[in-house]
């Protein structure tokens, strides 16, 4: 004990201080009380109350100097097709659903996916189409009459050489076959094999020659010189792909526009990752495109398209697992998750192949766009609503 102290001269000192620190002391007592002032006590009366007030919020604008090219696809009788109407892409002024900021002219697009054989598909999208699997034309058809597609995508897998080698020439009459079928804009893919579609999207684009068709698609890994000038020939739009790296899709669309297509002619499709599988990269990927795009780099301003469907690679999307819940829900909430996430990234084509995913994420959009309003909802308003 350095200090000794009685007890009252120690209750002497703590009547004369508003705080004290003791160190190294030894109390000796029978029995001590000590009355302090608590922490929150003593906070309450040095601390001021805080005082509130309404402050006005300010929308922070984004001033973007440039704009995405809009794309027009399909062709009517007044423009040398057969089209019943035409579909319009791109145009963005700014990101979507910021309508705070710039009214973006068009909403986004899904072209249901028809293939030219029959395929292996997962059970909540075949039970739509088990009847007309073999019938593309058929197939086509449902798609719009029945669920009222905006587009068709038909996707000559079949020509692949380790599927059925189907000849370009019976490539091109399925294509003639959907177009007789369904009266709305399609787009055109082939089989992914970089030797065999050059040829075949070729004879593709000539059997459907006025009806400015989306060719799906032009890339770096295969003769794209070929499929550019096909479109240029028979006047359709180039789709041009690449694989999740912004300065690919940069360097492969100079190279379409430097042989021969026009920006105008073009749609952007920087591949599509499912959700659970990368789909933070796409996102990523489509987000900074379409930013790039808006801030003036040209190289970037066209319309983006998403491969939604790939969100059936995903096990999660189709496999039956009891605690995973029900597939017949999961699996269309897996697709429509997806596009809408790539939606919110500025994507502005979805190729997709269930049809509640379809109108799951229909409504989505109309909703976000302000096309399906309540009384107590002002969706457009969506960044300043508590």
């Amino acid at each position: 004990m350095t200090n000794a102290l009685d007890l009252t001269e120690l209750i002497k000192m703590l009547g004369k201080v508003e705080e004290i620190e003791l160190e190294n002391i030894d109390v000796i007592a029978g029995e001590l009380g000590l009355i302090l002032p608590t922490i929150s006590a003593i906070k309450r009366e040095s601390v001021k109350k805080a005082e509130y007030r309404d402050l006005n919020f300010e929308i922070p604008l984004a001033n973007f100097t440039g704009e995405v090219l809009e794309v027009e696809l399909g062709a009517t009788k007044a423009n040398g097709g057969t089209r019943e109407n035409v579909i319009k892409v791109g145009g963005e002024r700014t990101m979507p659903f910021y309508n705070f900021e710039a009214l973006n002219p068009n909403e986004p697009v899904i072209a249901f996916d028809v293939f030219d054989t029959k395929i292996h598909l997962a059970g909540p999208v075949r039970k739509h189409f088990e009847d007309v699997l073999e019938d593309p034309a058929e197939w086509a058809k449902r798609c719009v009459d029945k669920y009222g597609a905006d587009m068709v995508t038909i996707h000559l897998i079949s020509t692949d050489p380790v599927i059925k080698d189907t000849s370009a020439r019976e490539a091109a009459k399925t294509v003639e076959n959907v177009l007789q079928a369904v009266k709305v804009p399609i787009m055109i893919g082939g089989s992914g094999n970089p030797e065999k579609d050059p040829e075949v999207l070729e004879k593709a684009a000539e059997a459907a020659a006025g009806e400015r068709c989306v060719i799906n698609s032009a890339s770096m890994s295969l003769d794209y010189k070929r499929i550019a000038k096909a479109c240029v020939d028979y006047g359709h739009v180039v789709l041009s792909w690449t694989s999740l790296d912004i300065n690919d899709q940069k360097t492969l669309n100079k190279y379409l526009m430097d042989a021969g297509i026009k920006k105008e002619d073009m749609i952007m499709d920087p591949t599509t990752a499912a959700l659970g599988y990368g789909l933070e990269y796409s996102f990523s990927i489509m987000e900074r495109i379409k930013l790039a795009g808006l801030k003036g780099d040209k190289d970037l301003q066209m319309p983006i398209a998403s491969g939604t469907t790939n969100a059936w690679g995903a096990r999660e999307a189709w496999m039956e697992n009891p605690e995973w819940g029900d597939r017949e829900k999961r699996g269309p909430l897996w697709e429509a998750i997806t596009a809408l996430t790539l939606c919110l990234a500025g994507s502005d084509l979805f190729m997709m192949m269930n049809p509640t995913a379809m109108q799951l994420f229909r409504d989505i959009i109309k909703c976000l766009c302000g096309f399906k309003e309540t009384e107590s909802l002002d969706i457009k308003n969506w960044i300043g609503m508590r």
